[in-house]
């Protein structure tokens, strides 16, 4: 059964226990020792500590075994023999044995807590910075939700999980060491006795695990999947609201929501089964060392009593490492399938290098030029030799429908994507010859969505240059007729703004999106949709600041409405990624084609209205 098949959310709980393995084989790890290796690649960076770590945990074992030995020697020199000379200074010594176990046990949770906290810093650094070094395709594909899940809740994981687990892993396994080594000193028949229950705790533990490592990396998937949605949504508030699909939405997470319930409940109700198959068998062997050794006792000179209590401490101090490598090997699979998730982003193909022979351009004059340029997104071809030029300081509009390939043409110019064939120049310089970093450096955008980043608006105007003056941006704030509206602010140009610019309207969002393009000194504009939804006083605001951003600019711009583009110099006409015509406004009027006939059935439109 595939868990994709479980259209109603609450059949998960009707599958079988022992079918559970089944629903979600697809999900197991792919390379479990390989994530491991590269989380401890990361902890192998704090090697100072690590090892003042591996002393206390060594010093807390030794203390954890001597202990029970001393009680146990006391009750045959001392409660049996009903001699107390000398229990006293047994006692001072119980208590030293018991404070460097205590002082041990704190020194080394206190360095195991900074060594997580460094590795959780470098996981999530390397992660952040991959995100940045990612090409734009990846982040059009996913839910940005589900890639901040990574970062947040996955890491955290690790981080919960390398604060309890490393440490108990290598106690547990010291100590188990050492509890045998003295068992079998002390009385190799009750040793025996005591290790006869470790075949059923390794199959109970066996059978357990095996059905919770995939149970724990489907919670994590789903856990993304509900942020990524969740994220989406609240984002997407008023389009939600406008059409009425607060139900469905509801509907939907309550859906999302169980789902991870479900794969939740099932990881932790199965791990929950260990510790009490533990205690259980805890139980059974204090019944068997108490029956063999009372046996011993009585009848042979093999085992005293004092060998008995100790062996029932070691008994526990056996059982419990064990219950504790059992409880923390669920733990590390949960980290693992959360680190194993890091780890697919971080090891994401990364934006395409530079070429080698890839040159700085100081400066442009903004000469863009396209030779049957041909580009397809994976296996579907969206631009077919394509051709046109846009000589310095002019400006090409592009129109056509949605998918005519508009967009596309604007990331090819901005090596967001590489061309397949063809040749595309700056300067008469092949674009593939050109850093990236260099290229956009010349360029600045005003996109539809006028993104703001939640800082202040002069810090907002000023991303475009990050050393611009404070007057150069209030020059670059009247340039783009926006100092009005911001000095009328209380805060001016100290206000905060949200990251969605709540508090101002769109049309001045795009006044700042406008002002931080003055301040960026662009040899090359792009223009996508810079005046849709804005009220028509607003829009004449920016048209004016546009025209004057545009000046001695070569821009490319997309526009639907053909009454903003009227004065480009070149109109580009697109259809299924083929250029239909070219040429100025008054010029494709005259052909009375396919431009013709869209600029009047826009007039139409508007006429009608």
């Amino acid at each position: 059964m595939s868990i994709k098949s479980l259209k109603d959310p609450f059949q998960y709980e009707k599958i079988p226990i022992e079918k559970i393995p089944d629903a979600v084989k697809e999900k197991r790890a792919k390379n479990t020792f390989g994530t491991i290796k590269r989380i401890w690649s990361y902890l192998a960076r704090e090697k100072a500590r690590l090892w003042l770590v591996i002393l206390a945990v060594i010093v807390s074992s030794a203390m954890s075994l001597l202990g029970p030995f001393m009680v146990g020697m006391a009750v045959d020199d001392f409660i049996v023999t009903k001699e107390a000379s000398g229990l006293g200074l047994l006692v001072i010594g119980l208590v030293v044995v018991y404070l460097f176990h205590s002082l041990s046990i704190f020194l080394q949770s206190f360095w195991m807590i900074g060594i997580a906290q460094n590795t959780v810093y470098d996981l999530r650094s390397d992660l952040f910075q991959q995100f940045h070094r990612l090409p734009i395709a990846y982040f059009d594909k996913r839910q940005h939700g589900e890639l901040m899940s990574r970062i947040t809740n996955d890491i955290d994981n690790i981080n919960n999980t390398l604060n309890q687990s490393v440490i108990q892993v290598f106690s547990s396994v010291l100590t188990l060491v050492g509890t045998v080594g003295v068992m079998i000193y002390l009385s190799p028949i009750l040793t025996l006795v005591t290790m006869s229950i470790i075949p059923v705790m390794f199959y109970a533990t066996r059978w357990i695990t095996k059905r919770t490592g995939p149970l724990y990396k489907l919670q994590q998937k789903r856990l993304g999947e509900l942020n990524g949605y969740v994220e989406e949504t609240i984002s997407g508030q008023h389009v939600v609201k406008t059409f009425s699909q607060e139900d469905r939405v509801i509907g939907e997470f309550e859906v999302k929501n169980k789902d991870l319930n479900h794969s939740g409940f099932w990881a932790l109700t199965l791990a929950g089964f260990i510790p009490k198959v533990m205690n259980m068998l805890n139980f059974l062997s204090f019944g068997m060392i108490a029956l063999v050794g009372g046996l011993l006792a009585v009848n042979t000179e093999l085992v005293t009593v004092g060998i008995i209590v100790i062996f029932t401490e070691y008994a526990r101090q056996f059982t419990r490492p064990l219950n504790e490598l059992s409880n923390q090997f669920n733990l590390l699979l949960s980290a693992v399938a959360g680190a194993e998730r890091v780890f697919n982003v971080i090891d994401e193909t990364q934006e395409e290098l530079d070429e080698e022979h890839a040159q700085e351009l100081p400066e442009t004059k903004g000469h863009v030029k396209f030779e049957n340029v041909s580009f397809g997104y994976e296996k579907e071809a969206i631009l077919d030799h394509i051709s046109f030029e846009a000589k310095p300081g002019q400006s090409v509009a592009f129109v056509g429908h949605t998918g005519a390939g508009k967009t596309t043409i604007i990331n090819l110019i901005s090596r967001f994507y590489n061309y397949d064939s063809g040749k595309i120049t700056l300067d008469g310089i092949d674009l593939k010859d050109i850093k990236r970093s260099s290229l956009r450096s010349h360029m600045a955008f005003v996109l539809q969505d006028s993104f703001l980043f939640r800082d202040t608006i002069r810090e907002n105007i000023r991303y475009g240059r990050l050393h611009a003056t404070d007057e150069e941006v209030i020059e670059a704030a009247k340039q783009a007729n926006a100092h009005d509206f911001i000095s009328q602010l209380p805060e001016g140009y100290d206000t905060i703004l949200d990251q969605d610019g709540s508090g101002i309207s769109q049309g001045q969002k795009q006044l700042l999106t406008i002002a931080r393009a003055f301040i960026a000194e662009p040899s090359i504009l792009i223009l996508d949709e810079a005046t849709s939804n804005i009220d028509t006083i607003t829009e004449v605001k920016i048209q004016q600041a546009l025209k004057e951003l545009m000046k001695g600019r070569t821009s490319f711009i997309i526009a639907h409405r053909l009454n903003t583009i009227q004065e480009a110099d070149q109109i580009v006409m697109l259809e299924h990624g083929h250029i239909l015509e070219k040429g100025s406004h008054e010029e494709l009027l005259s052909l009375k084609g396919n431009y013709y006939n869209l600029y009047k059935g826009q007039l139409r439109e508007v006429v009608g209205s």
